[in-house]
């Protein structure tokens, strides 16, 4: 079975091409994509694959736009942090939907759920049968609401609402707090993105996810870049969200 990613987290990328190759060792990647643009270039550029997974929010706004720009025939398997979009996702060729981090035994269970489908002629599910489902087990997302860090030779609880923005350095990351106090975090940022509520917090990049407060301005940059001024200060690189990110970080900060 030929299987195509799209997903613009490279660990997340890393993570789910592993699991899936754990899963059925028969699977062969045959290419990922990281944008709506990237995507839209592959398929026209590809024979259809048997299975897409595919992330619903990508750097460039949401995946539900590839199917206004490309006719997309293969069966799906949507993966994203927020079960929000589910409703709207089981409506494009989808065989289920996956909330991250995706577990294996979930992804086992969509993997056998496709076999099935394609086993009685059916490209996707049966669409009521899928909402009934999933109005059955919806719940609403829940977000940390602290964590434990060490600071010395004892443990401390910071408050998610002390938290200013998250850094990720090299292989460690950490937090900066409103008071500018710092702590390491025993999580990628990928996972604190997942823990942390949307609303409220923002990736801004590879390297950032900052608190809506903790932005203190916003500069036009080169080639469509937007340069962040933050607040405590950063001592670090400078903070820049990419031109692809650009306009879904501005809809961000103007709900």
């Amino acid at each position: 079975m030929k299987v195509f990613i799209i997903e613009d987290e490279h660990l997340g990328l890393e993570r789910l091409s592993r699991l899936a190759l754990e899963t059925d060792a028969s699977l062969e990647i045959t290419g990922h994509a990281d944008s709506i643009t990237s995507t839209v270039q592959w398929l026209k550029q590809h024979p259809a694959p048997d299975l897409i997974f595919m992330d619903i929010e990508l750097a460039d706004g949401q995946c539900f736009e590839i199917f206004n720009q490309v006719e997309v025939t293969s069966p799906i398997i949507f993966t994203t942090s927020y079960d929000e979009y589910a409703l709207h996702a089981f409506q494009v060729n989808s065989v289920d939907y996956l909330l991250k981090p995706v577990r294996k035994e979930d992804l086992e269970r969509s993997l056998a759920k496709l076999r099935r489908l394609q086993s009685a002629g059916q490209i996707a599910p049966n669409l009521e049968k899928l909402l009934r489902e999933m109005a059955q087990t919806r719940q609403a997302p829940e977000f940390r609401r602290r964590f434990l860090v060490k600071q010395g030779q004892r443990l401390l609880a910071v408050e998610t609402s002390e938290i200013a923005y998250c850094v990720a350095d090299g292989k460690i990351c950490w937090l900066k707090t409103w008071d500018n106090r710092r702590y390491l975090l025993d999580y990628t940022l990928e996972q604190l993105t997942d823990m942390l509520d949307p609303a409220e917090f923002f990736r801004v990049n590879r390297a950032y996810l900052a608190h809506v407060r903790s932005i203190k301005a916003i500069q036009p940059y080169f080639n469509g870049k937007l340069f962040l001024k933050l607040e405590p200060a950063t001592e670090e690189n400078d903070v820049i969200v990419s031109k692809e990110k650009a306009g879904v970080f501005k809809e961000w900060m103007g709900k």
